[in-house]
């Protein structure tokens, strides 16, 4: 019998070499017939952190590799095009320190180039 091949999106990268991947399907509740949303959770083995948060992948069920790994990574299909908030406002606060410690640095050049040369300031 063939190993499983599933795609789902990774939800944690925080583990070297071990992502928690999602697989998300709806399934018709059988007396309301309402479509339900489920989740199955895989923890999947990434011998080269290639995957990140976020990416959608394809995984292939193995033998077992730990207490919770029984999936591989075959590969990424889509990566993540998400955008981490705190790295951006920490980029930018960074950017903004350093605009302001040019304009100092300029203006305490122009200070002291104008009193050296200053005409007429008595000393």
């Amino acid at each position: 019998m063939p190993a499983r091949v599933l795609i789902g999106v990774v939800t944690s990268d925080k583990a070297a070499k071990t992502r928690r991947v999602e697989i998300n399907r709806l399934v018709q509740h059988p007396k309301y017939k309402k479509y339900v949303r489920r989740r199955t959770v895989c923890h999947v083995h990434d011998e080269d952190n290639e995957s990140a948060l976020g990416d959608t992948v394809e995984i292939q069920e193995c033998r077992p590799l730990s207490r919770t790994k029984r999936w591989k990574l075959v590969r990424v299909v889509e990566k993540s095009r998400e955008v981490d908030i705190s790295e951006l406002r920490a980029a930018r606060k960074a950017q903004a320190e350093t605009e302001e410690r040019k304009v100092i640095e300029e203006l305490a050049g122009q200070e002291g180039q104008s009193e050296a040369g200053a005409p007429g300031v008595a000393e």
